[in-house]
């Protein structure tokens, strides 16, 4: 039995057999795989809206690159550096920093995962959007 194939592989072997997808490809997919990876966005948003930084640092990105075609979330490090320690990779607990700096005086300071959990709670609908959307692009552009 052959294994299904999910939306992010059959992007890559998209961007893999045409090698620089046509520009008319590329401004058809963009928009759809926006609004795929918009769920996950507005939910890591909502789970962070603890934060007043965290939320306006979350940014989804559309890439058709070869090594990396699809859709990435990821929280700008500038603009909220305490965002990564919190997140303490999508595991609640406790981590451990200095007091202000004073490497001599240590926290522990409970974890506060948001972006993990969104990824994960949209990540099977977000794959077949994906899938969807490369399906429709490549039929109408000749492709079986």
């Amino acid at each position: 039995m052959a294994k299904e194939q999910s939306g992010t592989d059959e992007l890559r072997r998209l961007v893999r057999d045409l090698g620089a997808l046509p520009a008319e490809v590329r401004k058809e997919l963009r928009p759809a795989l926006r609004k795929a990876g918009t769920r996950a966005r507005t939910r890591a948003k909502a789970n962070a809206s603890w934060s007043r930084r965290i939320p306006r640092a979350i940014r989804l990105q559309v890439s058709f690159a070869k090594r990396r075609p699809g859709v990435a979330l990821s929280v700008n490090k500038q603009r909220a550096p305490h965002a990564r320690p919190l997140e303490n990779l999508g595991k609640p607990g406790t981590f451990r920093h200095p007091l202000f700096g004073d490497r001599k005086r240590w926290v522990a300071q409970r974890a506060r995962p948001f972006f993990f959990p969104a990824a994960a709670a949209e990540w099977q609908q977000i794959d077949r959007d994906v899938a969807t959307a490369v399906d429709a692009a490549a039929r109408k552009h000749g492709f079986r």
